[in-house]
């Protein structure tokens, strides 16, 4: 029986080729010439004036949220459920991240409770697409201009998730993107940062070169100090050749979630989201068993290491973590994990391999009603 990946990447013969020229001819002047390419073509695809290839995600966001000038002292809202990542770099600058409840069928940031949490230290608010579900942009960018706050993307897990023909990540005031092994899109690890403001942008660009200023003539002098969160060009020269199959490789994400859905569809589970106007890039395929059903999660894990499938705990409420306070007022974040499971998915997954997972979703699921004849609430 052979293994079944949660995921993994999609590596082809464009890929060696590219980054085998990297490493043959990438030095000297040519150093960054992978690099521009890379960012060139990604704020193409996505519709935006600026992009900066970065060593990861957190390190995009990190360098995005000092730009702002956030620091001691100032809050960052957030919603409770999602990855550290997301919350880390709040804290880097001494700020503190302040955690929010999520919506039950999206996973991701109530505007409602957002609005609620602002006080005169927030500085800025940041919505994060989990598993390619989508924030409410246009609540949270209508919150964020009556009170004069950034709302910032993470959208390290939407890529190919789009509301009408805005694409996640190119909403707020900047956004970020990371290219993780695990993601639609690979570097191996690397992120993006991304803007339409000239002025961020400017700074953004500062702050990732050690602080030096795009217009200091004298060699080897920071005007501030920086950071050093550069995307290597042997990396970008892999995500040259991802970016160039990118409509393949989201297609494929998409059919391993409908194959899913279509699966699962008679039993009492929700699963990501797609509601009417939006496309879902669909990341990370995941259920939440509706409450009251008899369902244990660690059985269903036990049960699919046993059959050679891995797949993933849901992410727990950041609150719940021993370095920040509990909030359980979060009722939606609190009540979700222990129902929740992320499937396996990557884009040539086979009809076969998805069929044995979801024999044991079948089987783990119990419950008076096994009839939802509309499918698990996913639009």
């Amino acid at each position: 029986m052979s293994r079944i990946y949660y995921t993994k990447p999609s590596i082809t013969e464009l890929e060696v080729a590219y980054a085998t020229d990297a490493v043959r001819n990438g030095w000297g002047e040519h150093c960054y010439d992978y690099i521009e390419r890379f960012e060139a073509g990604f704020k193409k695809h996505l519709g935006v004036s600026h992009a900066i290839g970065t060593s990861s995600c957190t390190g995009a966001l990190h360098m995005g949220l000092a730009a702002l000038g956030i620091g001691p002292g100032d809050e960052v809202i957030i919603g409770d459920i999602n990855w550290i990542a997301s919350a880390a770099p709040i804290t880097y600058l001494g700020a503190k991240p302040v955690f929010v409840d999520v919506l039950e069928d999206s996973w991701c940031l109530d505007p409602k409770r957002v609005a609620a949490a602002i006080t005169p230290r927030t500085k800025a608010v940041i919505a994060v697409h989990l598993y390619g579900n989508l924030c409410d942009m246009d609540a949270l960018l209508d919150i964020g201009a009556r009170h004069g706050l950034p709302i910032i993307e993470d959208a390290a897990e939407a890529i190919g998730s789009r509301i009408g023909d805005r694409a996640a990540g190119s909403m707020g005031s900047f956004g970020v993107f990371s290219f993780h092994g695990t993601k639609t899109i690979t570097t191996g690890e690397g992120g993006m940062w991304v803007t339409r403001e000239e002025a961020l942008y400017e700074r953004v660009r500062m702050l990732s070169n050690h602080g030096r200023s795009a217009t200091q003539t004298r060699q080897f002098w920071p005007d501030v100090l920086g950071f050093k969160y550069k995307m290597s060009n042997i990396e970008a020269a892999i995500g040259c050749a991802q970016l160039e199959r990118i409509n393949a490789l989201v297609a494929g994400k998409r059919r391993v979630f409908r194959a899913y859905q279509e699966r699962l569809r008679d039993l009492p589970l929700t699963m990501n989201v797609e509601p009417p106007g939006t496309t879902n890039g669909y990341w990370m395929p995941s259920i939440v068993v509706t409450p009251g059903v008899p369902f244990d999660r660690q059985e269903l894990l036990r049960d699919f290491r046993a059959a050679q499938i891995d797949a993933r705990d849901f992410f727990w409420p950041l609150s719940q973590l021993p370095m920040f306070s509990p909030c359980p007022v979060n009722v939606v974040a609190y009540g979700l994990s222990q129902r929740a499971v992320n499937l396996p998915t990557y884009h040539d997954l086979a009809e076969a391999d998805i069929d044995r997972v979801a024999a044991l979703v079948r089987k783990a699921v119990r419950g008076p009603e096994r009839t939802h004849r509309g499918g698990p609430r996913h639009e």
